[in-house]
């Protein structure tokens, strides 16, 4: 188990990687765009954007997590080229058919979205990049089941950076405001889906199977609306503040919601490296011990950045931003808070996935998007944009608490309830004391000392909470020794190349491999203690085996 666990952090962090850094990119020319767009403008690329989530869900049918899951089942190329040419023809000509309906009717929706004329051309370019991105999960999903983390974060980073130069060209360059940060986009995607063919064409042939096309959309289909409704939680808020407060609002809370979602890389990573994880993982007989273990510390990263997130706010808004965009550091934290909440569902879900039970999906994001609905027009007209966020939040939770819920009928799972009270608790404790720094410093300044509180006081109150197992307290302190004696061990060697140097001599560099004083760490020792289930069996008695053999298709 050790093992695989240890593949699922190496491919979250080359996943992650790549979105981390071009997030720190994103973040440095915010300040660039805000200087060059005006407030309505960036409300009029969340509308944008709004439309984008949506679309980009309609156009796949969702068909993309059905050839991820039945790729795992062909059992020879022809029947790998069957599934993706059957998917890929069926896009081609249905999401044609359906982009060219939507052109037809852009003069009378543009207005109706914006409230405003103008951005009817944009709106089209959003469709038409909506449309090639359609097609982009089967090179993707490729790699990242051919385990090609590299060439995946790769990729990422590159379409990034083209994107951003191509947008700085023509926002700034040559002054096209929100019609060059759409154009940009589509550009780039285009680039992109020729450059990634190596990774797709080998899969295509002029060939259709309606029984291929018939299981993939009794997989996908039912997750069309349970994504559509997922993302209504997103995107609800910005319909109901445009309508109550224009442009302007939407685009002091769209900053704010940029802040809140970095989480979303992080979890946008790990969910990356998760699905085609537990697929694989599925079959062995510790399958439910690795779920638990991966949702405990899943959770506890979460948590923490969270916590931190919150308790910076307030300085990354006022370092970055003009005053006019002050006011987006209040939804931040509570968006942060509905990432949290996604990441409990995408952790706790995993069950209806497994058992194919996708038909379940539905209920809990309609719950969910009633949730975020109904909280906007009650909270919204009332408290303004922070009922916005505020709703978000509680959608979020509802999903988390439903979806549980319903997998846990079809594939029942124990997780560990203490630990997880005790790393909410921790959260909460860890943002509580950066109130204690003094809010008159420094942007600059304060988002240090914020920062470095919570990143010391969470794991310091997780230990006085007693969240730690005996074992791997231990691993901890001997791998914080370990690598104390090196540090100690790579001063003796300078210090030692430094006399030698002096003395005329040569001084024989000390072997740092060779540490015979060092007591060897057992890394499966540090796997939590406690009872285990009987549907779950111990690491001991696990036989050495590959997966079952999927059933021919």
């Amino acid at each position: 188990m050790f093992a695989r666990l240890s593949a699922l952090v190496k491919n979250l962090v080359v996943y992650g990687l790549g979105d981390v850094a071009n997030s720190i990119v994103g973040m440095f020319l915010l300040p660039l765009y805000m200087h060059y767009l005006s407030v309505e403008n960036f409300g009029a690329l969340a509308m944008l954007g709004t439309v984008e989530v949506v679309t980009k869900l309609t156009f796949r049918w969702g068909v993309d997590g059905s050839f991820m899951r039945l790729y795992y089942d062909c059992e020879s190329e022809r029947n790998k080229q069957r599934l993706a040419s059957t998917i890929f023809w069926f896009l081609a000509a249905v999401n044609g058919t359906l982009l060219l309906i939507a052109l037809a009717t852009l003069p009378f929706v543009s207005p109706l979205l914006f409230g405003v004329g103008g951005y009817g051309l944009a709106l089209a370019l959003q469709l038409v990049n909506t449309f090639v991105i359609g097609f982009n999960f089967l090179p993707y999903h490729v790699m990242r089941m051919q385990g090609q983390t590299r060439h995946f974060a790769v990729f990422t980073t590159l379409k990034t950076t083209v994107t951003n130069v191509a947008r700085i060209v023509l926002i700034v360059g040559f002054g096209q405001g929100v019609l060059g940060f759409v154009l940009a986009d589509l550009v780039t995607t285009t680039l992109l889906m020729i450059a990634l063919t190596p990774w797709y064409r080998h899969l295509l042939r002029p060939m259709f199977s309606r029984e291929v096309l018939r299981e993939a959309l009794q997989y996908g289909l039912p997750r069309v609306p349970h994504g559509i409704a997922n993302q209504l939680m997103l995107v609800g808020d910005d319909w109901v503040l445009r309508a109550y407060g224009g442009l302007g609002a939407v685009g002091v809370y769209s900053i704010g919601e940029r802040f809140g979602l970095t989480l979303k890389l992080v979890l946008a990573a790990f969910e990356y490296a998760w699905q085609p994880f537990y697929f694989e993982t599925m079959k062995r007989p510790d399958a439910k011990r690795t779920f638990r273990l991966v949702t405990t510390y899943g959770l506890a990263v979460l948590v923490l950045l969270e916590a931190g997130l919150a308790a910076i706010a307030v300085d990354v808004v006022h370092l970055v931003a003009r005053p006019v965009w002050y006011g987006a550091s209040a939804y931040i934290p509570w968006i942060g808070l509905g990432v949290v909440f996604h990441g409990v569902y995408l952790l706790t879900s995993i069950g209806m996935n497994i058992t194919k039970s996708t038909k379940l999906y539905p209920v809990a994001t309609a719950l969910a998007a009633a949730t975020s609905i109904t909280g906007n027009l009650v909270l919204v007209p009332r408290f303004g944009p922070i009922g916005a966020a505020w709703s978000n939040a509680l959608a979020f939770g509802m999903l988390a608490v439903v979806a549980m819920r319903l997998a846990q009928r079809v594939y029942p799972m124990t997780y560990e309830w203490g630990r997880i009270a005790r790393l909410a608790i921790a959260g909460v404790g860890a943002y509580l004391l950066t109130w204690l720094i003094p809010s008159a410093l420094p942007a600059w300044l304060g988002l240090l000392a914020r920062g470095t509180l919570v990143c010391i006081a969470y794991p310091a109150l997780l230990l006085a909470l007693g969240f730690y197992h005996r074992d791997e307290t231990a691993f901890v302190l001997a791998t914080v020794e370990r690598l104390r004696k090196r540090q100690a061990a790579r001063e003796t060697v300078t210090a030692g190349t430094a006399a030698g140097t002096e003395a005329g001599t040569e001084t024989e560099p000390l072997s740092l491999s060779a540490e015979p004083d060092e007591p060897a760490v057992d890394v499966t020792a540090a796997m939590p203690e406690g009872p285990v289930p009987q549907d779950e069996l111990p690491l001991a008695t696990l036989p050495a085996q590959a997966p079952a053999a999927a059933d021919k298709r």
